[in-house]
This record gives structure tokens, sequence and C-alpha cells, in this order.
């Protein structure tokens, strides 16, 4: 059986609200290694919980990824962060995550907006071209504009609103990658790079396990030692603390990562220093 029919069922599934068509440019910025990666791309269709796009390069299925697109019509771009869902060759479905409510707002404005223009477009090609011009039906167009235009301008003070609170979204979210430009900076200088502990466990080549103390043994103290760690650029480690769990465990699970060898961990194509969390578990049994 095709695996294409499932896929695309799996697709309809996620949506769960519509999407209306948009052909703008969009501007996706993704990490590599600790360092921010810009890619080119269009958005094809959007709607308050995604886009769909064409990007010009690679993104892996639940990889994290910040996003830019200007509406038409909008004085403001809507930045985001999202999930990537899918890529299929170029294209891509990306949901929004933890989407600011002024930012959602602004995009469902101009949906609405968009959706409104739609229809009245439609209703104008689907009038005949023929039809008999009389008082009564110049008043039923009339009426009809009135009717379509009256939702939009109770929409006018929010948009303004919007507009407000989107230059704060967007200075939230520049000074967030701006936070980001600069910790890579600072990490390809020489500083250690803060990786997660689940990055640096698939890196371990060699671990030894520690020695239970036998203090601790004959007291029956069990439980998880957390230790902070720095890895050299060699996969050696440089330094270990403590950081919680039970006193007479914690030196022997320090004692046994000192020996731990990992294998190097790359930022921008050379070998970095990084500080990681390593969490040692201790059990009788």
């Amino acid at each position: 059986m095709s695996a294409a029919p499932s896929s695309a069922l799996e697709k309809m599934q996620r949506r769960a609200l519509p999407r209306h068509a948009v052909r703008v440019t969009l501007d996706v910025v993704v990490l590599r290694s600790g360092v921010p990666e810009h890619l080119p791309g269009r958005c094809t269709d959007l709607s308050e919980n995604g886009v769909g796009a064409i990007i010009a390069g690679n993104l892996a299925p639940d990889q994290q990824v910040a996003l830019e697109l200007r509406l038409p019509n909008l004085g403001v771009p809507v930045r985001a962060r999202a999930r990537v869902c899918y890529q299929e060759q170029l294209r891509c479905g990306l949901q929004f995550a933890a989407l600011p409510i002024d930012q959602r707002e602004m995009i469902r404005y101009w949906l609405q907006r968009s959706a409104a223009s739609g229809i009245r477009a439609s209703q104008e090609r689907e009038s005949p071209k023929t039809e008999a011009v009389t008082a009564a039906a110049v008043k039923e167009r009339h009426d009809r504009r009135i009717r379509l235009r009256l939702p939009l301008r109770r929409l006018y003070p929010l948009a303004a609103l919007l507009g407000i609170l989107a230059l704060v979204g967007w200075w939230q979210w520049q000074r967030s990658w701006n936070e980001l430009d600069a910790h890579a900076s600072f990490a390809g200088a020489g500083s250690p790079i803060r990786v997660p502990a689940e990055i640096m466990e698939q890196r371990i080549v060699y671990k030894a396990r520690p020695v239970y103390p036998e203090e601790a043994r004959l007291g029956g103290k069990q439980g998880m030692v957390i230790l902070d760690a720095v890895i050299g650029a060699d996969g050696t480690v440089r330094r270990v603390r403590a950081v919680s769990g039970p006193e007479l465990l914690a030196q022997a699970a320090a004692d046994a990562v000192r020996s731990w060898r990992f294998e190097p961990y790359q930022a921008g194509g050379k070998p970095a220093e990084v500080e990681t969390s390593i969490a040692v578990d201790f059990r009788l049994n």
C-alpha cells in the first residue's frame, strides 16, 4: 500500500484551522551547532495555527525554527517561533509554537480581511453582466457593500492596537535573537557553549561506572547526582562540579565522570569546548 495517502491524511488531520492562500517571501532562522542560519523561502498558505511554505534548505521534523513574513496591507511583519511538521522535497509545513497574542490577532485580522475581500470579489464575478440596472438592483448592491464593510470598520481600532503590540513583540523577538547571535559569537571566541544533556549523552564514547561508596551503601543512601561539566574540544572532561544530590555520592560521581570521553562537539565546523549537565544515578539494587 502506498504511503502517500497516509501522509496526506496526517497533514489534513493536523490542519484544524482553514488555510488561506498567500504568496509572500518568508525568512526562516534555524540553529545549526549553536549558530543561526537564515533560509530564504516563500509562504504558500497561512492559518492561525501555522504556514505552508517552500524553503530553500533542509529541515527536520520537530525542529524548532524562527520565521518572519510580511502579509499584504500590514505595516509590520509577523515574527514567530514554529515547529517543523514535515518536509517533502522543498515543501514543508510549520506549526506556530506559543504564538504571542498580538501576533495571533494580527494574523486573524488579516485572514478575516482577506476572506471578506474574497467574498466580495466572488459575488461581483457571479453577478450577470447583462443585468438590468434598476433602482432596486442598485440599492441591493449598495446595501451588500455596506454589510461587508461594517465588520472591517469595527476592526480598524483593533488594527491600530495590534500595530503597537506588534512593535513590542518585534522588539522582544529581535532582542532574543540578538542575544542568540551574541551567544554564538561569544562561544566562537573561546567560551564554553551550553549544550543540552541529551545531545552530549549521545556523544559519549567511554563511560566509567562510578564506585558505590561503602559508607553510603551501609547507610542505605541512594539517589541521583547532577553534575555540571565542561567538556574540552578534544572530548575530555576538563571540570566537574556537583549541583545536586546526596553528598556521600557526589564525590564518587565526579570521580567517575572525570574519566569519561566524548566525541568532540562541532560548532561552526570546528571542535568546541562545551558546558553541559550530567546525571549519575545510584541504586542499591
